[in-house]
Parts: C-alpha cells; structure tokens; sequence
C-alpha cells in the first residue's frame, strides 16, 4: 500500500514525527508545500493520501481513481469535497482537539501583548532606551487591565470554551454568541447573547468558529459598525471569517483599536494586504496551533486514524 504526504508552509517548519504512520505504511512520501496543479501528479497510483492545505474535489478524485483514504493533518476540512469524496468512497478523517490549549493560550499571547506591549517594550530596552522615550516607532499603546473588561467569544467549540476559562481566570466577564448552547454550558459561568449584543458589549472580541456559508465574512463593515468603539478583535480561527479591507479601514479610522490575527483570507499574507504596516494590527503566521505538545498530539491521533481504518473502522471520519 502506497502512502503520500502533501505537506504546506507551516508544517514544514514542525518538526512531525511520521514513525508512528510509517509503521503502518513504510512506502510513503512526502512532499513539501503543493502547489493544486501538483496534487494530482504528487498523489498518482496512491491509496492514502495525508494533507493540510492542497484541495480535493471531484476533479481530482476522478483523476485518482486509487485513491482509498484521506488524512486531514488538522482539524479543518474546509479544502476538500467532503460529498465528493463520500460519492468516490473515499473516507475521510480529521484530527479534532489536537490544538484546543495551543490555540486558546495563542488567542492570550496575542491580548497580553496588544494590552501590555511586552515584546516591544524589550525591544525598546535592548535598543538602550527606557520608559521615559517611548518612540512611536515602537508601536506602544497605553497599557490596559484585563480584570473586569468584557470578553466576547463567537464560536464556542473546545476552543472557544477553553478561550473562556482563561478569561474567567483574568478576571472577564464572557459573552458568548454560538448556535447551539447545550446543557453541560450552564455551569461555565459565561452569559449566551446573540450577535449585535456581543458587538456591542465587547471589549474583545474572539472568534472560534469553522468557516462555513453562515460564517464567511462574518466580520465586515456592517458589522464593524455595530461593534463597541475600541474593540480589540482576536482571530485565531479562520481567515475567511473576516473581511480584512474592513478590518483595515476600521483600524484606521479607530473604530477598532486593535487587530490580532493568526489566520488570513490568503496565506502566506500577501505584501500587499491592506493589514500589513498598520501600527495597530499585531500578525502571526497561522503558527498557533505548532507548539511541540500539540504537534505530538496531531501525529499520534493521524497514526491512530489510519491504524483504526486499516484494522476496518476508522475513526474521526467527517463524511460518513
């Protein structure tokens, strides 16, 4: 049984331990980032595909007739045809919670950075300045308290859950705007809103939802105008949940006071992105989910997939 790995820009900077998939399938290869024109070339005669980014659809699946298996390295399944691959009889597993504390303690690094300035304020030492200067150039904002702000979540799966113990934890008050609020919720101590109410309210807003037809640009200019003046706007979910021309001209004219962003609409973040040069948008590389512990966990859970699917189950199949 042949195995490929098409591998993105991110993962090639983890350090993935394969030992555990190679056991089960040693014919496997891996390539780097992959560009869509190369994913049918790249999968050929194999049975089992693993990736992240690179897309499936019917026109690849067509092409691909050996195709058996795929392995989502995430948890996202945005990038494939889930009905198509259902229609070919190809299964296809994701890895769910592998990132729940990584992404949630990211979402954190990024607000106690817009709020205390640490990393720059370091930067301002190790230039041999102090306190007393504090050039622009720095980016430094007056320093904000977190007890007793209000702390708004719109998605409230694992993560966004997890996101809503830290802030309880800081001292917040959460509001929480998701579709579904189910029992095991009430004893989480947070109060369920809807959506103008969690613009309107928050001080921060996170989001923690999958991006779907219901969810794409879910932040935009009409949004925006409901939103709190100064809002801090977290996003460490998907790029597609934010118009980001919005987000800029929002910055801009100071209806937000700050943007964190982990994922965007295009990745890697094109140079001309409206959000690059903004003094008041602190960006990452889509990396929240890539520190050791999660990336252990995401290995051991993707062998485990293809384990239970040889032996003749599956699990963490999302189009069953």
């Amino acid at each position: 049984m042949k195995a490929v790995v098409l591998e993105d820009y991110a993962i090639q900077q983890g350090d993935l331990d394969w030992s555990g998939v190679k056991a089960l399938v040693p014919d496997i290869t891996r390539y780097g980032r992959t560009a869509q024109e190369e994913v049918v070339p790249r999968i050929g005669d194999a049975e089992i595909v693993f990736l992240n980014k690179c897309r499936i659809d019917e026109a690849v699946l067509a092409q691909c007739p050996k195709l058996r298996w795929v392995g989502i390295i995430a948890t996202g399944t945005d990038n494939l045809d889930l009905k198509a691959c259902r229609r070919h009889g190809v299964p296809v597993a994701n890895v769910p919670g592998y990132s729940t504390y990584s992404v949630a303690q990211m979402t954190f690094s990024l607000l106690l950075a817009i709020c205390q300035c640490a990393d720059r304020y370091h930067r301002l030492v190790q230039d041999g300045q102090w306190r007393t200067e504090e050039p622009a150039s720095y980016g430094l904002l007056p320093q904000v308290e977190l007890l007793g702000k209000t702390f708004g979540i719109y998605g409230y799966g694992s993560i966004g859950r997890q996101t809503a113990r830290i802030a309880k934890a800081f001292g917040m008050e959460v509001l929480v705007c998701t579709r579904t609020v189910r029992p095991e919720y009430k004893t989480d101590g947070v109060e369920f809103v809807d959506l103008d109410t969690l613009l309107a309210r928050s001080d921060v807003l996170s989001l923690h939802c999958p991006a779907t037809p219901a969810t794409q640009g879910l932040i935009n200019a009409a949004t925006l105008a409901k939103a709190k003046p100064g809002m801090i706007l977290l996003n460490t979910a998907r790029g597609a949940l934010v118009d980001e021309q919005a987000v800029a001209d929002a910055l801009k004219n100071g209806k937000l006071g700050f943007y964190g962003a982990d994922a965007f609409g295009t990745e890697p973040l094109p140079q001309a992105s409206p959000l690059r040069g903004l003094p008041n948008a602190l960006l990452t590389p889509h990396i929240a989910w890539a520190t050791n512990e999660a990336l252990q966990r995401l290995m051991d859970i993707t062998a485990n997939n293809l384990r239970t699917w040889l032996d003749g189950a599956g699990e963490n199949i999302v189009n069953a």
